[in-house]
């Protein structure tokens, strides 16, 4: 008898049948009914383990052993006649098949129409509205080719993937931002709503679109399930939903099937490219995926907490795929934000950004964000015109690019290009109406042009966002109107995060002194005189903001003009707001522009604004 027979004889090769089939019956069951209990996915994989393990016991048992009318015997010490599965062997194989049939019967009938129904039950709960009212006429001012993103919810049973959900949404954004024919709200905008009940058409209303994509995201070990659904803001019609299953290897196609069918839903007519491909693929190492959104997470929040964690993500992601070109490109990113959030997550972080800007840029000309990575950093060390041509290449590459906008919007009011600043930020809030910063700039090109109730409107927004500085401006914005205490509270409170360095409570003494007499002043003063007895060695910025505004412009300008602070924009959107004047107008603001590279710049892109250039070459300003 051969060896295969001799399998056969002892029931070893029906045992293995049974047991791979009863136990991908038993993951199955197993994975469809944790999630509904939400049991750990490290129960799933502990049971597919013990499964495994016991694969080879369980042959082994059965070539010793048979089962007969009298019981489990050793198989040697049985007659063949005895054996159960000799006379019901047949019977056995047509049950299990009935119960095999039954259980892909279930299984498929659960995965194409119990799940999507369960999931679709679940985002209902979760981003469910205020109570449904009458359907309002839709704005015709809104135009009908437009889209907010929220981010999708997290539905995985441990719910610990929300920044793989909020990458999923972000990376659909983006895909729809980049076709012509469609409005798509910014992401700070739609992610503002993020766990919030708010009804759809509010939100749809303060975004301005027309329609609203929500879904959400089980992932589950390698396994990623997708639904989506596309509502129409006006009614809460639901013109779209769909349920997608994949791998972690599949989820750009994920996306791209996403987003296709919005803009069949749309009817959006593509070009170019985009009419083969809408989603692209920023790496093929999915583990490198996955810690670039969880490195967005502190990023996008400007947590600087959080910052040394993103960078050792980002440095990993890296390392795993050294040509994952938008890893280098958000590592300078963070490397150029991070000085002025105090973040000390390098020596020299403007190197370190650069490096990884031109490391970017050479695996991806297209990105635009390492560019705009460089104009940061160029900004920082005082060479504008360098800044300038950086944010501007990265205009071109991506014209609607939030974050480039917002940059160079910024850069232009602290260089005194004060219209065009507002020309960019009203691009960037068009698009991110919520956007926080966008707001704060926003408001102080208002008050500059002496358009209080706007400029009050802006910081208001911002405000309301968390944006605790945004007390600078409404400082002002009470001052104008002669309430001198509520100038004062929102002065301290809008200081507050620019004090770090200085001893506690000085936020208080500096808006006292600048709000009040002589000798609040004198207090001030002490202050600042002291903290620069200390000889730090990157002078803070509230420093020489608070010498301008303390009534010694003098003193502000020589400190500043020596080399960079480390908040070069407090000083900057001071000087260009009508509180600066006392210190854009003194002889010594001519060298001061020198020093500090906006002569430079001016001289290259025209004169700012509010000044222009005299005889002698100075700039002389009004």
């Amino acid at each position: 008898m051969s060896f295969f027979e001799e399998l056969k004889r002892r029931n070893v090769i029906r045992m293995a049948g049974v047991y791979l089939v009863s136990a991908w019956m038993i993951v199955q069951v197993a994975e469809t009914l944790m999630p509904a209990f939400d049991i750990p996915g490290w129960v799933l994989r502990a049971i597919i383990i013990v499964l495994g393990l016991a694969f080879l016991p369980a042959l082994a048992f059965s070539w010793v052993f048979e089962m007969t009318p009298h019981g489990l015997r050793r198989e040697s010490a049985i007659a063949r006649e005895e054996s159960i599965t000799l006379h019901t062997g047949k019977r056995l194989n047509r049950l299990f098949i009935v119960m095999l049939i039954l259980a892909v019967l279930y299984l498929g009938f659960d995965k194409f129409v119990l799940a999507p129904a369960r999931d679709a039950t679940r985002i209902a709960a979760s981003l469910t509205t205020l109570p449904v009212q009458e359907a309002e006429t839709s704005d015709p001012s809104i135009n009908p080719k437009s889209i907010a993103v929220l981010p999708f919810s997290d539905l995985s049973p441990g719910h610990d993937q929300e920044y793989f959900s909020d990458g999923m949404s972000e990376e659909i954004l983006n895909a729809l931002a980049q076709i012509q024919d469609l409005k798509v709200a910014g992401r700070t905008s739609s992610f503002h709503f993020k766990g919030k009940n708010d009804d759809l058409r509010a939100i749809a209303a303060t975004l301005g679109v027309a329609h609203i994509l929500e879904g959400s995201v089980r992932k589950q070990g390698d396994k990623v399930r997708i639904t989506a659904q596309l509502i129409q803001a006006s009614d809460g019609f639901h013109m779209w939903s769909e349920t997608y299953d994949g791998d972690l290897s599949d989820v750009f196609e994920l996306q791209e099937r996403i987003a296709r069918a919005i803009t069949e839903n749309l009817k959006i007519v593509l070009q170019g490219d985009q009419k083969s491909r809408l989603v692209h693929q920023p790496t093929n190492n999915t583990a490198a995926y996955a810690l670039y959104w969880q490195a967005a997470v502190p990023f996008n929040q400007r947590d600087a907490s959080g910052f040394p964690l993103a960078v050792e993500q980002l440095q990993e992601a890296i390392r795993l795929d050294p040509a994952f070109a938008r890893a280098h490109a958000r590592l300078a990113s963070l490397y150029a934000i991070s000085p002025a959030y105090d973040a000390g997550i390098s020596e020299d972080p403007a190197a370190d950004a650069q490096r990884e800007a031109q490391l970017a840029i050479e695996l991806d000309p297209t990105l635009a964000e390492p560019y705009a990575a460089l104009g940061l950093v160029y900004g920082g060390q005082r060479e504008g015109a360098k800044a300038r041509e950086a944010f501007e290449k990265a205009t071109s590459l991506d014209p609607n690019d939030i974050t480039t906008n917002l940059w160079l919007g910024a850069d232009q009011y602290k260089t005194g290009y004060l219209k065009r600043s507002g020309t960019s930020l009203d691009k960037v809030l068009e698009v991110d109406p919520m956007l926080p910063v966008a707001l704060l700039w926003r408001g102080f090109v208002e008050v500059q042009a002496g358009n209080w109730k706007e400029a009050e409107s802006h910081f208001r927004r911002a405000d309301d966002t968390g944006l605790v500085h945004a007390g600078v401006g409404l400082s002002l914005v009470a001052a104008e109107r002669g309430d001198t205490a509520e100038a004062l509270r929102q002065l301290a409170r809008g200081l507050q995060p620019f004090t770090h360095e200085l001893p506690e409570g000085s936020a208080q003494v500096l808006a006292e002194g600048i709000m009040g007499d002589a000798a609040a002043r004198g207090k001030a003063v002490e202050v600042v005189d002291a903290y620069l007895a200390t000889r730090p060695k990157l002078v803070a910025g509230i420093a020489p903001y608070a010498l301008a505004r303390l009534g010694h412009p003098e003193r502000a300008l020589a400190l500043a003009g020596e080399k960079p602070t480390s908040n070069d924009p407090l000083l900057l959107s001071m000087i260009w707001s009508p509180t600066g004047r006392n210190t854009r107008v003194i002889p010594e603001f001519s060298d001061f522009a020198r020093e500090t590279g906006l002569a430079a710049t001016w001289d290259k892109f025209g004169p700012p604004d509010l000044c222009s250039k005299n005889e002698q070459g100075d700039y002389v300003c009004e």
